[in-house]
């Protein structure tokens, strides 16, 4: 049975139904090849599956989740979706970028795309883009929420998921201000949040008692959501295609090139030889652009690189419970299971992976300050990779003018994990003909 998603408000009071069972292969039914194994493309296969679509998944790593969804900041952030390119940001970045231990850095490159993404990016740095963008961004988001939590639900889904709420800590009264006129905003599109004083900052998350004089305040919205972005690729992988003959997955295979004959795509070529299918959703992330190009597209996306740390918690006490956003350091803290994951930075460095000494030591210095017996810190598991933004913040979902039969669900910057079943949920609904659950005014290309 096919999928049923009525078009979604923000403010349902139960989440849109899914006949989630896998869907048995018959004759005739669509072949749909979803290229890339992270969280975003993985959630298209399995909404398109229950949809009774045949699937195959391919990707060139070795198992699902490798790419920008491997260590990422392990938070599903549904209220805290506005875009980093907001009506303050430009007058901090002078400071920023002057601190060597600041969360933005700029490599400038000899590289017109680079600085065509920045242009585009500073255009969109201003209250009325901002406040349109967080309002798609939430609807979006909202129903990327109701459909994970049906899928949560699913058994043999084990990836430390936990609905202990988030806490945004503020650094001073002018924080505290445009915090609380955030919220005032959210809470009219349907976003039940509280603002916090030091004190009850510190009720709500005992642990964060050793940096309570860098407190002001925060904002607490408790149905805030974590998880391992990796471990969820992985459970959702081996579930769709567990005793399923409709979905397959094909990982270790290189993409060599998207083959477009008589204005559709007929195949995409790998190492191991062609691919055919009757539709094409390219959920590859920064791996989309170079692919796309030959067939006319060029996508405003570029990578932001983030870093990560891993850690073995000690001392549950020490420990955050809640997840916890600092928003003067830009950094984040989830807790997964036994495990915090630290998150930050925002590095415009071109397609470099490697992880930078000095990034790594800023944020181990950071989480270490904050939460200090948290761990032992003896075995630190670092991580960088390479967030796939778009200048808005707003990914890019549907049709192309390439060809009637590809489709693209990518540019979720550092929102892939919180926006991956509504982004999936919108682009299956395109794909089969039904309308979209959410407007989609600002996601498709022009």
């Amino acid at each position: 049975m096919g999928a049923c998603l009525a078009p979604y408000s923000g403010q349902r009071k139960r989440p849109p139904t899914l006949d989630l069972r896998p869907a048995a292969p018959h004759h005739g039914v669509m072949h749909v090849l979803v290229l890339g194994a992270g969280v975003v493309g993985l959630s298209t296969a399995h909404l398109l599956a229950a949809e009774g679509w045949r699937v195959t998944v391919l990707d060139a790593e070795p198992s699902p989740g490798r790419g920008a969804s491997f260590a990422n900041g392990g938070q599903l952030s549904y209220s805290y979706v506005a875009p980093f390119a907001g009506p303050g940001v430009l007058r901090k970045v002078p400071s920023w970028l002057m601190d060597p231990d600041g969360p933005l850095r700029l490599r400038p490159e000899a590289d017109p795309h680079q600085w065509k993404w920045l242009l585009r990016f500073i255009r969109a740095c201003n209250a009325d883009t901002a406040e349109q963008t967080t309002r798609r961004l939430l609807l979006l988001s909202y129903l990327s929420r109701d459909l994970m939590r049906e899928t949560v639900a699913l058994p043999d889904l084990d990836f430390d998921f936990t609905r202990a709420g988030k806490l945004v800590v503020q650094p001073d009264e002018g924080g505290m201000a445009g915090a609380r006129r955030q919220m005032e905003l959210q809470a009219r599109l349907g976003s039940e949040q509280r603002a916090l004083s030091r004190e009850e900052c510190l009720e709500a998350e005992p642990a964060l008692r050793h940096i309570a004089h860098r407190i002001a305040g925060g904002i607490l919205t408790e149905s805030e959501e974590a998880g391992d972005a990796r471990r969820f690729s992985e459970a959702l992988a081996e579930r769709l295609t567990r005793g399923n003959a409709a979905v397959t997955l094909r990982l270790g295979a290189r993409i060599r090139q998207i083959i477009r004959a008589d204005g559709r795509i007929r195949a995409v070529a790998t190492e191991e030889g062609p691919i055919e299918a009757d539709h094409f959703v390219v959920a590859l992330g920064n791996g989309a652009r170079p692919l796309l190009r030959p067939l006319g597209l060029d996508l405003p996306i570029y990578p932001l690189k983030g870093y990560s740390l891993t850690l073995d918690v000690v001392d549950e006490s020490e420990a955050p419970r809640l997840s916890v956003t600092d928003s003067a350091a830009k950094v984040v803290y989830a807790r997964l299971g036994k495990r915090l994951r630290v998150a930050g930075m925002a590095d415009l460095v071109g397609h470099d992976r490697r992880i930078e000494e000095s990034r790594l030591t800023t944020l181990l210095r950071q989480a270490r300050a904050t939460f200090p017996g948290a761990s032992d810190w003896g075995e630190i598991r670092p991580w960088a990779g390479l967030r796939p933004s778009t200048p808005t913040g707003l990914p890019i979902l549907g049709p192309t003018l390439a060809a009637p039969n590809l489709w693209l669900n990518l540019g979720h910057g550092s929102l892939g994990f919180t926006l991956a079943m509504g982004s999936a949920a919108v682009v299956a609904a395109m794909m089969v003909g039904r309308p979209a659950p959410i407007p989609t005014d600002g996601f498709t290309l022009p």
